[in-house]
């Protein structure tokens, strides 16, 4: 089958599409035929390299797809071949005290498809049977393959940990970023009020068109200023950071006490000066 691999770390040179060994199978999985998988940041730093990880050639990339499902492994009985399905790209064991919990995410041996195991762009792959839910009937694959990643992230974010409750205000950097969307996306769900920040005017009108309440240009003056203006000096009760370094110290600036940040990506740094009064 076709697929698109690496044999090495490095520039998109590195980038193959080649043919591969079909995958089969294990106890408890399922092969899926991909109909159309979605590109995340995360396949950018895995073909870049990651400290401690380690590229096993061919490695396939790419986390997030949807398909129909082509064959089963022993002892699954939750699907049947030819479903349509979405893939949760989130593998865990299932039985330690973290999974037993519902916190998979914190599982000892967590990974991610693409990542920690083969991927998603190519015909056919290989997940765990429990990783599989329905295609929306409304949405098509595309639609579908766009959904899980950033979606569960931006919803572990929002719900799991920062316990979002309508009429609560969010602040959201970066509203380019595929968490970011979904996030934004969520929050106006649930009948949150949302402010979005962006270097491009075009994407920050577009985040309005998709219900923002308030774009913050962030190269036209002091966003945590903005915000605090936004919220008649009291600031958001949640910020929502996928962004990294660059937009640390900001939070501290923009949230209330008693608010919430919750953070993921490194986009612009991993290593920051924290404030501890602030903290």
């Amino acid at each position: 089958m076709k697929a698109v691999t690496i044999h090495e770390n490095g520039g998109p040179e590195v980038v193959r599409v080649e043919e591969i060994a079909e995958p089969k199978p294990s106890r408890g999985e399922v092969v899926v035929e991909v109909k159309a998988a979605g590109l995340n940041h995360l396949d950018i730093w895995v073909r870049k390299g990651r400290p401690g990880a380690r590229v096993d050639a061919p490695h396939v990339l790419g986390s997030d797809a949807a398909g129909l499902v082509a064959e089963l492994g022993e002892g699954v009985d939750t699907v049947a071949v030819g479903d349509e399905v979405s893939i949760n790209p989130g593998v865990e064991c299932g039985k330690c005290e973290y999974c037993l919990r519902g916190q998979q995410s914190e599982c000892l041996s967590f990974g991610i498809l693409g990542f920690t195991r083969a991927g998603t762009f190519a015909e056919r792959v290989a997940v765990p049977a429990v990783n599989l839910q329905p295609k929306p009937s409304h949405l098509d694959f595309k639609q579908t393959a766009a959904l899980p990643l950033s979606h569960l992230t931006a919803w572990r974010m929002l719900f799991s940990r920062a316990r979002l409750v309508p009429g609560e205000t969010v602040l959201i950097h970066g509203i380019g970023g595929g968490v970011a969307l979904a996030g934004l996306q969520l929050a106006k769900g649930v009948g949150a009020e949302v402010i979005v920040t962006s270097s491009s005017d075009e994407k920050l009108e577009r985040a309005v068109s998709l219900g923002a309440d308030h774009a913050i240009n962030y190269r036209h003056g002091d966003v945590a200023e903005k915000v605090r203006h936004l919220t008649s000096d009291r600031g958001v009760v949640i910020v929502l950071d996928a962004v990294g370094a660059s937009t640390w110290p900001i939070n501290f600036k923009a949230v209330r006490k008693g608010g919430r940040i919750v953070h993921c990506g490194i986009t612009t740094g991993k290593t920051v000066e924290a404030n501890i009064q602030a903290l």
